[in-house]
């Protein structure tokens, strides 16, 4: 694997740009669609897992701290409510739906971290973080497939 292709693979993985800028990344280095959306994919899912399994265990030690742990309480209360309403009503769907919408403050990242707080299952947790990368995959690819071909 060269350099452009790891820099797709640790684009992905990165929180805020994962996938939605792994892609344009990739398709802008003039590699492949097929390697872009592969590498794109593992790096976005490679954090998920070790965030489901440990983020529990880190929050509750951030806890211990009285600033941190207000500034948590407040974050939770203010957008985790609906996301926690949302969840109820949609189940795995909504995290799913909720993780392949390609807009700032969605992803993959952003879903492992509410399906911990939320202390959703692992597994259909994973599956559905996993399937949201996915379609987020198909969005962004077929948008930066229809920029460049403007150029």
């Amino acid at each position: 694997m060269g350099q452009q292709e790891w820099m797709v693979l640790v684009t992905a993985a990165t929180p805020v740009l994962e996938l939605r800028g792994a892609i344009p990344l990739g398709l802008a280095l003039g590699l492949p669609i097929t390697t872009v959306l592969l590498l794109s994919y593992i790096g976005n899912i490679l954090p998920v897992p070790f965030i489901l399994l440990i983020i529990g265990w880190v929050m509750e030690q951030l806890k211990r701290i009285p600033a941190v742990h207000a500034w948590l309480e407040d974050k939770a209360q203010r957008g985790g409510d609906k996301l926690y309403d949302s969840m109820k009503k949609w189940g795995w769907l909504g995290l799913l739906i909720f993780v392949a919408i390609p807009l700032p403050g969605t992803g993959a990242w952003t879903g492992a971290l509410a399906a911990s707080v939320l202390r959703l299952p692992f597994w259909p947790s994973l599956l559905s973080i996993a399937g949201g990368v996915v379609i987020a995959g198909i969005l962004v690819s077929g948008v930066g497939l229809g920029v460049l071909s403007l150029f």
